[in-house]
């Protein structure tokens, strides 16, 4: 579902089905599984901002690793619902961003029921996986337009 994502001042999103293979044998969706779901919004995020993972690794020899994560598991998701995956950047700091993501789906009525919230540190490493500064065009892009700033 690449490219089916919005870029706003509320953040990212990113839809997501539940397969068979997301699920447990009573057609929940494993608790691992919603790691997958966020990496790839992230992933996504950063490359509708213009820095995919592939380029910066190949191009400057950066890459961002999950340096902290804590999550709230609200209610569970089944196979075949529909998810809305958001980042929201919350932090930047030298060498770290700190996202907030949540993923949701929609009732019979259209109303989001959140499914994970969740804090999200990611670090910027070098090709030999040691801290280094983000980039300030990087710092730059991701800073939401003066007008949409809160």
């Amino acid at each position: 579902m690449a490219g089916n994502f919005a870029l706003s001042g509320s953040g990212f999103h990113w839809p997501a089905r539940v397969y068979y293979e997301n699920t447990d044998a009573g057609g929940v969706v494993y608790h691992a599984e919603y790691l997958k779901f966020m990496e790839r919004a992230r992933t996504e995020w950063l490359r509708a901002l213009g820095f995919g993972q592939t380029r910066l690794l190949e191009e400057r020899g950066l890459l961002f690793a999950v340096a902290n994560m804590e999550i709230d598991f609200l209610t569970s998701a089944r196979l075949d619902d529909l998810l809305n995956v958001t980042v929201i950047l919350e932090q930047t700091k030298r060498v770290s961003l700190t996202l907030a993501q949540t993923i949701t789906r929609n009732d019979a009525a259209g109303n989001a029921i959140p499914l994970i919230r969740a804090k999200v540190r990611i670090a910027m490493l070098s090709r030999d996986f040691k801290p280094v500064r983000i980039p300030a065009d990087l710092l730059n892009r991701l800073q939401p337009p003066m007008d949409e700033q809160p």
